[in-house]
């Protein structure tokens, strides 16, 4: 491996995030040649291209042809072993050799038949079945089954139980019956109806839904506990707790989607990321994500059908019958004979999140490594995005924002922080105790704390900001402006208002408010300026509120002087341990007299 190869591997994995998923080596054909999977990506990539004297020789050999990594994050562990399994399947990597096999997944299926048997399966038959999972390991899904028998009675035999059959008379009831496992249907003892709820409470297990079996848990625990039978308790618990940690499903491999295709689209000021994912046979076996320049006054429904078309030509090759897509491409009628489908819920509303969640986390990525390898660039195109999204005259180099605090109207702080290149400069917050405000008034508040702020940077001739924030609405922005005007630089520093609910942008004299584009980095950046000091400002709001609390107990105390006070604080730490202490020890501090008058006032 040449330097320039191993420096751009060590660059990749310095990216990978510390989050489940599968991850993919390339050769230098651009084939798949390694696929894996890893409870955190970054920690297991980077052990391959450490020395190792435990590396075998495979893994030796593997690493030397590796040039490229690809990686896709999932949400569990479990959902990157099934990942990485359908992968393997369809890929059919090189140095992979554990699930090439015909070994599927394990289900649990409800047959489709009267008196509808509950079992486990590796086969997947399209029957009008009804099929729970995968399940990652074996085990869990035999712990559920365990789970579901012990809970439900419902047969296990193979009698075909249609209803001639059972009025023929032609079974008679087996040892499940007798031991209270089933409830005899093939004798006629239970009806279909009664079998019925049986399964729907099953049903409602399998999918994660345990109040309809809680109750009865909670039932037979109190009846063990009473009987003094602590293990069959206990053994309810663990099971209850065992479901609970198994009960979310995945969408990684699906029972009910079989052929489709996915695609998202994640607009972002002059780019845009396309995810793209492909659903054989109800499991994921390919996931890609690109990055698109976008035009002049362009659309995501354009955006998406830009996307879909360079997908299919240089990637896919081909569209399924099925696209789910978040909104209809502008050229949908171009792909003959394929559907195009919006949903609101279910399993292709999963599919259509985490394909999105795809692709922020591969343009956090690109975002990440510009900012590692060349951080002037990125902060010159984050400050482009803002003066551009703000309608701004120049670059907000230099960010304030402003945010009050109180409770009740007690208290009253507020707090200015300062940003400068998108990133906090914390040696210039600053703390503000409101003087000239009674009560709550949150705009009289703002405008002492503008005007003492910018009256000091103009008396001492200090820069001005290139941009002031505003955490609230009309009010404190128009409070705040008046203060500006009034000091003559109001047409010197622009100045806006954020809004909390529904992150609205306010400016001067304009009753509409303005939207940002929600994917958009600028307002990220205003947002986390604004959340930065309202941090910071309640801070110090909850500081001074429980000093003065602390002190409040012993200032009602007559006869006990501010000196008296702070030797009690300085030695017990706090009113409560005052409170706990002795007049003894307290007398050693203040004398006998008043700690009869502090013990007492105390009490």
């Amino acid at each position: 491996m040449n330097s320039s190869i191993r420096e751009h591997i060590k660059d990749m994995v310095a990216q990978l995030p510390h989050e489940p998923g599968v991850y993919q080596f390339l050769d230098r054909s651009g084939k798949i040649i390694y696929v894996g999977k890893a409870k955190d990506l970054r920690k297991r990539v980077s052990s391959y291209f450490v020395e190792n004297r435990d590396h075998s020789a495979k893994v030796i050999v593997l690493v030397r042809q590796v040039v490229d990594i690809r990686h896709i994050v999932v949400g569990s562990e479990q959902d990157a072993l099934l990942l990485e399994n359908s992968l393997i399947k369809s890929l059919q990597p090189r140095y992979n050799i554990l699930l090439k096999d015909d070994k599927t997944y394990p289900w649990i299926v409800i047959r489709k038949e009267p008196f509808p048997r509950v079992q486990s399966t590796r086969q997947l038959v399209r029957d009008g079945s009804e099929y729970y999972g995968p399940y990652g390991p074996i085990s869990t899904q035999r712990n559920i089954l365990e789970f579901i028998r012990d809970v439900v009675p419902l047969r296990t035999c193979k009698l075909n139980l249609s209803p001639e059959s059972i009025a023929r008379g032609k079974h008679s009831v087996c040892l499940q019956y007798h031991l209270g496992n089933c409830k005899g249907g093939c004798v006629g003892a239970e009806s279909e109806a009664e079998y019925k709820e049986h399964i729907d409470l099953v049903r409602s297990i399998l999918k994660g839904d345990l109040r309809p079996v809680r109750k009865w848990l909670e039932a037979e625990m109190m009846s063990a506990a009473e009987e003094l039978k602590f293990e069959v308790a206990e053994r309810f618990k663990q099971r209850l707790r065992l479901l609970g940690d198994y009960q979310s499903k995945s969408v990684i491999v699906s029972a009910k989607i079989v052929d489709c295709d996915v695609f998202t689209i994640l607009p972002d000021d002059d780019v845009a990321y396309c995810n793209f994912l492909r659903i054989r046979h109800g499991s994921i076996v390919a996931v890609q994500t690109v990055r698109m320049t976008t035009g002049v006054e362009t659309t995501e429904e354009e955006l998406l059908s830009t996307a879909i078309q360079h997908i299919v030509e240089n990637i896919a090759g081909g569209l399924a019958k099925e696209v789910i897509v978040p909104l209809i491409p502008s050229a949908a009628i171009l792909f003959d004979g394929v559907t195009f489908t919006v949903p609101k819920r279910g399993e292709k509303a999963e599919l259509l999140e985490f394909s999105l969640k795809s692709a922020r986390i591969y343009r956090a990525e690109v975002m990440k490594n510009l900012e590692i390898k060349n951080p002037e660039r990125h902060t010159e195109r984050l400050m482009n995005a803002m003066q551009r999204e703000l309608h701004l005259k120049h670059q907000p180099r230099h960010i304030e924002c402003f945010d009050n605090s109180n409770l009740q109207g007690t208290n009253a702080v507020a707090a200015c922080v300062v940003f400068r290149d998108g990133k906090p400069s914390r040696k210039e917050y600053r703390h503000f105790n409101i003087k000239s405000v009674e009560g709550i008034d949150d705009f009289a508040s703002m405008r002492e704390i503008v005007h003492r702020r910018y009256s000091r940077l103009l008396e001492e001739g200090t820069p001005l900001p290139d941009l002031i924030i505003v955490d609230g609405g009309k009010g404190q922005l128009s409070s705040a402006y008046g203060v500006l005007k009034a000091l003559g630089i109001a047409d010197r520093v622009p100045i806006v208002g954020l809004a909390e609910r529904l992150e609205e942008v306010f400016y001067p004299n304009d009753p509409l408010p303005y939207y940002l584009s929600r994917t958009g980095e600028p307002l990220k950046v205003i947002c986390h300026i604004r959340d930065e000091a309202h941090r910071f400002g309640i801070t110090f709001h909850r500081q001074k509120r429980s000093k003065n609390f602390i002190v409040s107990e012993l200032d009602s105390i007559k006869g006990i002087g501010e000196k008296s006070r702070t030797a009690l604080l300085r030695h017990f730490k706090s009113v409560a341990a005052i409170r706990r202490a002795s007049v003894e020890d307290i007398a050693t501090i203040v004398g006998d007299a008043k700690a009869r008058i502090i013990k007492e006032a105390l009490k």
